[in-house]
């Protein structure tokens, strides 16, 4: 392999983008609100990703309003806004990373014949000017440009280097090579990578990125494949969000590297005692859980069932373990707050949580805590998770739920009342339905007059016995539009109505967006 040119005076050094927030939040169900993006983009933070992708700025107002609250809020970290090849789209991501200490405009066009023909309807000409255009005037507003090639994979090789010598030339400091519809092999990739290399006129001046979407399964395969062919940027989100089959799993693929350093001589900025945790807040955040057999991340990850390879366990954890849970922040699920732990030792197991409250937030999450306390005979990490994460920094909403009252039984007609603030109004009502949650969700829907309809509802514990939390995903449509909403409660109907006004509140709120047409940002 050859030697590659150091980034930030590294040897083999690999710039982690994280596009969670921008391709992630794209997919169906994930989408955020601004308060939810920032939250993330503080956690992307402590997991020191080299680069956030926070969103595509003219897409919607949303969109806009979260590029520019991150790259306000978020320093020390390059901030990452996405535009087409056009004025419009390039000014207006300018505008959004104004404030940022590091900003970066991401560029892109597609370059594959399919993609020029039948979306765009330009010629190969064309495409390229539109390119050089677009890059030398992101590059009046910022230092950093990186050009995306769309559908990379699917287009002609001599092409692709005659559009990457144009962009570099007018300045871009990063060429991405997406995989766009997850149609390359890794043996495949590696040659377009090295080609690349080896033929873009001026390409010692910018670093390769690659950007690989999963729809065959091998995003995270095809994104080794091109480091080893010299890439040096791979673009992924955590838990492997985003169009379709998902990106290349953040953590996937950090940990390949972290766990395969006798294949893989390069380094990450990554704190992966963060992964854990960042999966979690996602999970929190969406309300869209990982399946129990997810690599790395998974609540299967470390579980260890058959007979013979606990006992391997037992006695040595590297027979059936290639990793530690500790090193990606997994901890043991160990019982160490109760109705009689203080103020002190809660605010520290907090702290071991990687959760930072301000005082007040912390008195609030105490109180919580304490109630829960009293109906539980034991409080799990998971447990101050969901106060944290339910409780206190859960972002305003538009439907806020007061109190929910309920009766129901094998010879009565389940019955509930629902108590809510709407603008300032409190709203009360009643309402019967086929069973204590229906009968909620009837008088939710009384109060709130949603037109939507429920797709989908799943329970699931948190913790472990009859006294767990338990957390509740529901799916709701209106108008074209899926969202998902999650709440968590000790009180399973609580938990259900709690999710319930979540989903209407984010609906409500991607309702409202304002989004514009055509502007979807798919590599």
């Amino acid at each position: 392999m050859q030697e590659e040119k150091n980034i930030n005076g590294q040897k083999n050094r690999i710039i982690i983008f994280d596009t969670t927030l921008r391709d992630g939040e794209q997919a169906p169900g994930f989408s955020m609100n601004v308060e939810e993006k920032l939250r993330m983009a503080r956690q992307l933070e402590r997991l020191h990703v080299d680069v956030i992708e926070a969103g595509f700025p003219i897409a919607s107002v949303g969109d806009f309003e979260a590029v520019k609250t991150i790259a306000r809020e978020i320093k020390g970290i390059k901030i990452a806004g996405l535009a087409r090849a056009n004025d419009a789209d390039i000014i207006r991501a300018a505008e959004a990373l104004e404030k940022s200490d590091s900003p970066r405009i991401h560029v892109f066009i597609a370059a594959s014949d399919i993609h020029l023909e039948k979306k765009l309807k330009i010629s190969r000409d064309e495409a390229v000017e539109r390119a050089i255009k677009g890059v030398g005037l992101a590059r009046k507003y910022v230092d950093d440009v990186e050009f995306s090639a769309e559908d990379a994979t699917r287009s002609d090789w001599q092409y692709l280097g005659q559009v990457f010598s144009a962009v570099i030339n007018e300045g871009a400091a990063t060429i991405n090579v997406p995989d766009t519809v997850g149609y390359t092999v890794p043996q495949e990739f590696y040659k377009l990578i090295k080609y690349l290399k080896d033929n873009v006129r001026g390409i010692e001046k910018a670093v390769i990125s690659i950007h690989c979407h999963n729809d065959l399964g091998l995003a995270v395969a095809n994104s080794i494949a091109a480091i080893e062919a010299g890439a040096r940027q791979i673009e992924c989100t955590i838990n492997g969000i985003g169009e379709r089959a998902g990106n290349a799993s953040l953590e996937e693929t950090v940990m390949a590297l972290w766990t395969r350093k006798d294949i893989y001589p390069f380094t990450t900025n990554i704190t992966t005692q963060q992964l854990y945790p960042t999966s979690r807040l996602l999970v929190h955040i969406t309300g869209i859980p990982v399946q129990p057999n997810k690599a790395i991340v998974g609540a299967n990850a470390f579980a260890h069932e058959a007979g013979i390879h606990q006992d391997g366990i037992l006695k040595d954890r590297k027979t059936y373990e290639i990793m530690t849970p500790d090193a990606i922040g997994l901890h043991s699920n160990t019982l160490i707050l109760g109705k009689h732990s203080g103020r002190r030792a809660f605010k520290e197991r907090l702290k071991s949580l990687d959760y930072e409250l301000s005082e007040e937030e912390t008195n609030k999450a105490f109180n919580a805590f304490k109630a829960l306390a009293d109906k539980k005979k034991v409080v799990y990490d998971e447990d101050l998770e969901a106060i944290v994460l339910e409780e206190i920094l859960r972002a305003p909403d538009t439907y806020k739920l007061r109190c929910v009252n309920f009766a129901s039984g094998t010879e009565m007609l389940p019955t509930a009342t629902v108590e809510m603030e709407i603008a300032d109004s409190i709203i009360k009502d009643s309402g019967k339905g086929d069973g204590p949650v229906d009968a909620v969700y009837k008088t939710i829907a009384s109060i709130t007059k949603t037109k939507s309809r429920l797709v989908k509802y799943s329970v699931n514990s948190i913790t472990k016995g009859t006294e767990a939390m338990g957390e509740v995903t529901v799916q709701l449509e209106e108008d074209g539009i899926t969202m998902i909403g999650r709440g968590a409660h000790t009180d399973i109907i609580v938990a259900s109505a709690r999710a319930y006004v979540n989903a209407l509140n984010r609906l409500g709120y991607k309702k409202s967006s304002k989004v514009s047409k055509n502007t979807k940002g798919e590599f």
